[in-house]
C-alpha cells in the first residue's frame, strides 16, 4: 500500500484533487459551523459541543474517505468505498447545490475578513479617505460577484440552461434599462466621483448649494450616505447630486471675525485680534493644526451696528471647527479684558423730533468677568470634529 501511495502522489492531479476535496471540506465544515451557531440559543450548551466535535469528526473523516478515493487506494477497503459513495453523492445535484453554497460563502466571509485588515492611517488625509471609500467599494462590488456567480452555478446544477438564462435576461435589461436610466446615472457619477477622488468617506461635504451636509459615511458606486450633525443619515443617489462643496480637502480656513461697537477704538480691537490670532497659534495643544501663520485683514464691514474685523487661519482639513470655538472663546475674554465692547441690540426710536434711545442691558452680578476668565487654558475639552451646520465662526 505504501508503495501504491507514493507512485500516486508523484502525479499532479492527485495532489489537485486533493486541494481541491480539503478545500470543499472546509467549506462544509465552515457551513455546517454557521447552521450551528444558528441553532446554539435552542439547544443545550453541552450538547451543542457534542455536536460542534460530531461535525467536525465527520467532515474529517469524510475528507479522508474522499482523499482515500482521489489517491485510488483499494486497499483500504472501508475509507475507499466510503469515498466513493461520498464523491457519487456530490456527483447529484443536491451535493453539487450544498458544494456551492459553502464555497460561496467562504468566499464571502474571506472577502469581509481581508476587508476588515485594511485598515487606514488615523491621521485625516487623502490617502486614508481612498482608501476608505475604495475598501467598502472593493468589498460590496466582490461579494456582489460571489452572489451572481453562485447563483448561476446554482442554477446549472439544477438543470437549468444558464446560457439561455442569460441571455433572456440581457434581453429583459434591455427593456427594463430604458426605465432605469436614473439607476444608470448613479452608477456612472458614482464611478467618476470616485475616479476623481471628488470626496470620500470620512470627508465634510455640502450637496447641492447647501441643501444637505454633513460627514461621508458610507460611499459606493450608487449611493452617498451623509450623517448630518443632529445623527439624521441622508441617503442621496450619486445621479442626483449637482454641486458638492467639500470642507476637507487638502487644507481649511478659520474666518475668524469679531465685531465691535462704533463707539471701540479700533486700533486697540485689531491689536487684541491679532494677539489672539497669534496666542492660538503660538500655543502647543493648537499650533500642530495651523499651516500658515494668521493672516489679518484688518476692518473687512462697517455694518448698521457694528464693525466688523478679521483675520484669517489656513489650517489642517476639518479641524477649522476645533479651532473657530476656541478662538470664539477666546476673543470674547480678550475683548473684556480690553474693554472693548462687542455689540448687543440698541435701536433708536424717535417721537416727534426727540429720539428716544433704547437699549437691551443685563443685570450686573456684582463682579468684573475680566478679572475671572483665563483665556489660555479652556475648561472643555475641545472637539477636532464638525459638522458644517454649525460653521459659523
Amino acid at each position: 500500500m505504501l508503495d501504491t501511495l507514493v507512485v500516486q502522489l508523484s502525479k499532479p492531479q492527485v495532489w489537485l484533487g486533493l486541494a481541491l476535496t480539503a478545500l470543499t471540506a472546509y467549506a462544509l465544515y465552515r457551513f455546517g459551523r454557521m447552521l450551528l451557531r444558528s441553532l446554539a440559543a435552542h439547544v443545550n450548551r453541552r450538547l451543542m459541543m457534542v455536536l460542534k466535535w460530531v461535525w467536525l469528526l465527520t467532515c474529517t473523516v469524510g475528507w479522508l474517505a474522499v482523499a482515500t478515493h482521489v489517491a485510488y487506494l483499494p486497499s483500504v477497503p472501508f475509507l475507499f468505498e466510503l469515498g466513493q459513495d461520498i464523491v457519487g453523492g456530490f456527483r447529484n445535484s443536491a451535493g453539487q447545490a450544498v458544494v456551492i453554497l459553502a464555497l460561496a460563502l467562504i468566499a464571502w466571509n474571506l472577502i469581509g475578513s481581508l476587508a476588515g485588515r485594511i485598515v487606514a492611517e488615523e491621521e485625516f488625509n487623502r490617502r486614508s479617505v481612498r482608501i476608505q471609500t475604495l475598501k467598502g467599494v472593493v468589498e460590496s462590488s466582490l461579494k456582489a460577484v460571489v452572489v451572481i456567480i453562485g447563483l448561476i452555478a446554482g442554477l446549472q446544477t439544477l438543470g437549468v440552461n444558464a446560457t439561455s438564462l442569460l441571455a433572456g435576461v440581457s434581453v429583459l435589461g434591455l427593456a427594463v434599462g430604458f426605465g432605469a436610466q436614473s439607476l444608470i446615472k448613479d452608477v456612472f457619477t458614482g464611478f467618476f466621483i470616485l475616479l476623481e477622488d471628488q470626496y470620500g468617506v470620512g470627508d465634510v461635504i455640502t450637496v447641492n448649494t447647501g441643501l444637505l451636509s454633513g460627514n461621508v459615511e458610507r460611499l459606493n458606486l450608487r449611493v452617498t450616505a451623509l450623517r448630518a450633525l443632529d445623527g439624521t443619515v441622508h441617503i442621496i443617489p450619486n445621479g442626483q447630486i449637482l454641486t458638492v462643496s467639500v470642507s476637507s480637502k487638502d487644507w481649511s480656513r478659520v474666518v475668524a471675525t469679531v465685531n465691535v461697537t462704533y463707539a471701540a477704538n479700533i486700533n486697540d480691537a485689531l491689536r487684541v485680534l491679532e494677539a489672539v490670532s497669534n496666542e492660538i497659534y503660538a500655543d502647543p495643544d493648537w499650533s500642530g493644526f495651523f499651516l500658515e501663520a494668521p493672516e489679518m485683514q484688518g476692518v473687512t464691514q462697517l455694518a448698521p451696528d457694528s464693525v466688523t474685523l478679521r483675520a484669517l487661519f489656513k489650517v489642517q482639513p476639518k479641524s477649522q471647527y476645533a479651532i473657530g470655538r476656541e478662538f470664539n472663546r477666546r476673543i470674547k475674554i480678550a475683548m473684556d479684558q480690553a474693554a472693548i465692547e462687542i455689540p448687543f441690540p440698541q435701536r433708536s426710536i424717535n417721537f416727534g423730533g426727540t429720539p428716544i434711545e433704547i437699549k437691551i442691558t443685563r443685570e450686573d452680578l456684582g463682579r468684573d468677568p475680566r478679572e475671572t476668565q483665563d483665556r489660555t487654558h479652556t475648561p472643555v475639552k475641545p472637539s477636532t470634529t464638525r459638522d458644517p451646520e454649525d460653521d459659523e465662526t
